[in-house]
């Protein structure tokens, strides 16, 4: 289970709009819209009707056939004489044999063969788009064996096949190493494509400063201003489907940010050019590196950063398929369902290039120059990458956490009502000051309630995409669970969470590492110290711990075909299991080892927050279902609020703002607060704890559905306390010898849960903090005692399990409150008795898409977790922004 809140645990889809053109004569106009084109008799009859070469290839030039009824005095011509004369033309021109394919009158790019037939005849010519051919003589040129250049195509079959996966043929010999490139100005006034010579390879740096007549290799360019220059004919073309729809080979990039990331994988498999990998593995060694699944070691990257899942490696949170598209790509982007490999080489070089360099927005101008791939398909991936990239951002896989934002990352369409590109030139400034207005009232605003992690992640997100928000937070200071107190000699100590449970691809990384803050690794190592000062003996706690597991497994067999109606508490199956273990084994355990095995319940019920007969034994570890954080336990030793406080600035936040109501019957929801304050929104998102929604706090207008309270109500509202203690030196070095926390076997049952844990607070080893808690059966026993009582308790506690030794009085502490806090009452949420893991995603959907929900109890993945509350904020945001 996730439980970072407290506890360290020791969118089918069809392929569509692919429009194929018949087989005739079209020329293609600015907009990509085909007509006809019919020659005038002046053309018709210019000599041999041939065509002049044009730098598209595409120049369409109809002839027209002879009137059969000649002029008086002439005799009729038999219509042998048409035919024969149609043949001689044949012999001089020859059109693309691909249906469909518009260009009439092919050009060879390639030029590799002295017969090139240039753009005139050939036997066959080859498609490779509705721009691009290659003529038959070029094609002999590299395929036959005695041809000058058939050592070159062999040469690079060889590193194709010991790369990739997918046939090396001639084709994807020409596009991969043929093809000239295509670059786009980076003037901004200008921005038209222009394909370099065969003797330019393109990279990045090339890519990202290149403009119209740049020199190479010295090389002046005479004429006029370059830009002026009007773009090639074929660039037009290419953003329509039926362009995509015509090309034969996928795009495969060169030189991918994404390489590092995926050398386990075939390139082609990923979207990347077996020839431009810088892998020398074989066929074998790639399908050995299948079975390792380990990730790549990238110099400079945050080890935490693993965005893509490694061959055969088990579920990981936050992970993508390098090699398959997830649902909600194949809904957004159906085009793709047939071949992704445009989609993946895009979606996998955003995301490398993201996890490369987070600390600033990543932008179509960042990325573009990294797309290398030759031919007019590098100009139809620019395009792509656009659209690839604004649905990353919108979904929170990049363009996340704490950036700071200059301009909306989203365009307009998202988050206002433009009516600008529709209003005549002529108006004056003063009425177009007025529509401004006007549009600036009709901009997307939400109203986000409750400023802890789910609801600052949400509004950071939403007004990072550019709409308004409005924070209305109850308390008197934001991050809600999150709550770091300083007051124990300068070290922070989280009143609630502060434990991150797996980094790997965690958001609260992402940010640590956006924030340039260390996180300190936990490590493993967890003595147990009996009251009396004694250690427990290391075999007998993996013994018991290997008895407790068993026994929660085969809770997990009993569960696999109940229904929700023969739910039980978990605390009464787990007796039920052990007794019958005892009963059937003839094993007794020593008194020690019961002893033990209460520590590992209590520890069961520090991660659920509540005791066992209230946890549905069916469903309380429902999550584990799903791919969860891996990697490290860390802890914030700055706190959770150096990552909230972060996410706040900016913000527009009402402290002390109640809320007492939402009325959402109307276009607008209306939200009052409990002093009479009333704010207007298109959307509200709601983010309070569990409890409170239990308990009716915020009264709906309408109710809300009776689906919805019911899932509500099948959850648990669990609860943990803590106390932290400051001393005057550190006493328990010597017995802990550096591990990080030490444990408290209970002497009886009725003990369990009180101080089960110790952290130490300063991994540094410099001041003296120590912080524990109180869980499960335990927690009653301190609810009607004063902080200086709980203290005391906790005193005795240490000075049993140190009785060899002086223990200090403490110099300071606190004591939690969690159930008092006014608008908590909580800690995190767990699966009642009979209830289920689908509560989770009931709570967290919207009423009539104006009302979202947000927090760790409505992630169904990552309940519990600042993490799962956070993602959940992100989650709605994504929802927001798409509605």
């Amino acid at each position: 289970m996730c439980y970072d809140m407290f506890y360290l645990g020791c969118d089918m889809v069809t392929f569509s709009d692919m429009i194929c053109c018949p087989f005739t004569d079209y020329t293609v106009n600015a907009s990509g819209a085909r007509r006809a084109k019919k020659r005038t008799a002046m053309e018709s009859s210019s000599g041999d009707g041939q065509s002049s070469l044009r730098s598209s290839g595409r120049q369409v030039n109809v002839r027209m056939k002879r009137c059969n009824n000649p002029p008086p005095g002439q005799t009729k011509r038999k219509a042998t004489d048409t035919e024969e004369e149609e043949d001689q033309s044949e012999k001089k021109y020859r059109k693309c044999e691909k249906a469909g394919c518009s260009a009439t009158y092919p050009v060879c790019f390639a030029s590799a063969s002295e017969r090139c037939a240039k753009n005139g005849y050939t036997s066959r010519w080859y498609h490779l788009s509705c721009g691009e051919h290659f003529c038959n003589e070029c094609f002999d040129h590299y395929y036959r064996s005695h041809k000058d250049g058939y050592e070159t195509y062999a040469s690079w079959k060889r590193v194709w096949t010991g790369n990739g996966k997918s046939e090396p043929s001639l084709k994807a010999f020409m596009a991969d190493q043929q093809l000239p490139y295509w670059v786009q100005c980076t003037k901004p006034d200008c921005g038209k494509w222009r394909q370099l010579t065969k003797e330019i390879q393109l990279t990045a740096s090339l890519a990202a400063t290149y403009r119209c007549g740049m020199k190479f290799n010295n090389v002046k360019t005479e004429g006029p201003d370059q830009c002026s220059l009007p773009e090639d004919l074929r660039v037009a073309e290419v953003i329509d489907s039926w362009w995509h729809s015509m090309l034969i080979l996928p795009p495969l990039f060169k030189d991918s940010p994404a390489n590092p990331f995926l050398t386990a994988y075939y390139p082609d498999c990923v979207g990347m050019s077996p020839s431009g990998s810088t892998s020398n593995h074989s066929h074998a060694e790639l399908r050995a590196e299948h079975c390792r699944a380990v990730p790549p070691q990238i110099p400079g990257l945050c080890p935490y950063f693993q965005p893509f899942y490694q061959p055969n490696e088990c579920g990981k949170a936050l992970c993508v398929r390098p090699d398959m598209m997830e649902l909600d790509e194949l809904y957004e982007f159906p085009e793709f369902s047939r071949d992704p490999t445009m989609y993946l080489a895009l979606r996998n070089l955003i995301l490398a290039s993201w996890h490369r360099g987070c600390k600033e927005v990543l932008t179509p101008q960042n990325c573009a120059p990294h797309i290398i791939v030759r031919g007019l398909v590098r100009v139809r991936c620019v395009q792509e990458m656009d659209r690839v990239l604004l649905f990353m951002t919108r979904k929170g896989l990049i363009n996340t956490g704490v950036l700071s934002v200059k301009q909306p990352l989203l365009p307009e369409r998202y988050h206002n009502v433009s009516v600008f590109n529709f209003l005549p030139s002529t108006l004056s400034s003063y009425v177009l000051q007025l529509i401004q207005n006007f549009c600036w009232s009709l901009q997307k605003n939400v109203i986000v309630i409750g400023a802890g992690a789910s609801g600052l992640a949400a509004a950071r997100q939403l007004q990072n995409f550019g709409m308004q928000v409005v924070m209305l937070e109850a308390s008197e200071r934001i991050g809600g669970r999150v709550w770091d107190d300083t007051s124990l000699g300068g070290v922070t100590v989280g009143r609630g969470a502060q434990i991150v449970n797996g980094c790997v691809n965690n958001p609260i990384a992402l940010m640590s590492e956006q924030l340039s803050i260390n996180m300190h690794k936990l490590g493993e190592r967890c003595d147990l110290f009996q009251e009396g000062g004694s250690a427990t003996d290391p075999a007998i706690d993996k013994r018991m711990d290997f008895h407790f597991n068993a026994i929660l497994d085969v809770v997990s067999e009993w569960r696999k075909d109940k229904s929700q109606n023969q739910d039980t508490p978990l605390g009464e199956k787990i007796q039920e299991v052990y007794k019958t273990f005892l009963q059937e084994s003839g094993v007794q355990f020593s008194q020690l080892e019961e002893k033990v095995l209460q520590f590992h319940l209590s520890n069961l019920e520090y991660a659920c927050g509540s005791t066992l007969d209230q946890v549905s034994a069916r469903s309380w570890d429902h999550n584990e279902f799903f791919a969860q954080f891996s990697g490290d336990h860390t802890l914030l030793t700055e706190g959770y609020s150096s990552v909230l406080n972060k996410l706040a600035e900016g913000l527009d936040i009402r402290i002390k703002s109640p809320v007492q109501a939402i009325d959402y019957s109307g276009d607008i929801v209306k939200v009052t607060s409990s002093n009479g304050t009333q704010w207007t929104a298109q959307k509200v998102l709601v983010t309070v704890p569990l409890t409170l929604l239990q308990k009716n706090i915020i009264k709906f207008k309408p109710p809300l559905p009776e689906r919805k309270l019911k899932a509500i109500h099948s959850l648990g509202a669990g609860l943990i306390e803590k106390v932290a203690l400051q001393f005057p030196f550190r006493f328990w070095d010597g017995k802990i010898q550096g591990a990080d926390y030490f444990g408290h076997i209970p002497p009886s049952p009725d003990k369990r849960g009180m101080f089960g844990v110790f952290y130490d607070m300063d991994p540094q080893g410099k001041r003296s903090v120590l912080m524990s808690v109180i869980t499960g059966e335990a927690l009653p026993s301190i609810r009607d005692m004063e902080d200086k009582d709980v203290a005391d308790q906790c005193m005795k506690v240490l000075r049993e399990l140190f009785k060899e030794q002086e223990v200090p009085e403490p110099v300071n502490y606190f004591v939690t409150r969690w159930s008092r806090d006014m608008w908590s009452q909580m800690s995190y949420s767990f699966v009642k008795t009979g209830g289920s893991g689908e509560a989770y995603d009931i709570i967290a959907e919207d009423v009539q898409g104006k009302v979202f929900f947000a927090g760790e109890a409505t992630n169904r993945h990552f309940p519990q977790t600042v993490t799962g509350a956070y993602l959940s904020g992100v989650r709605e945001a994504s929802k927001i922004a798409a509605l």
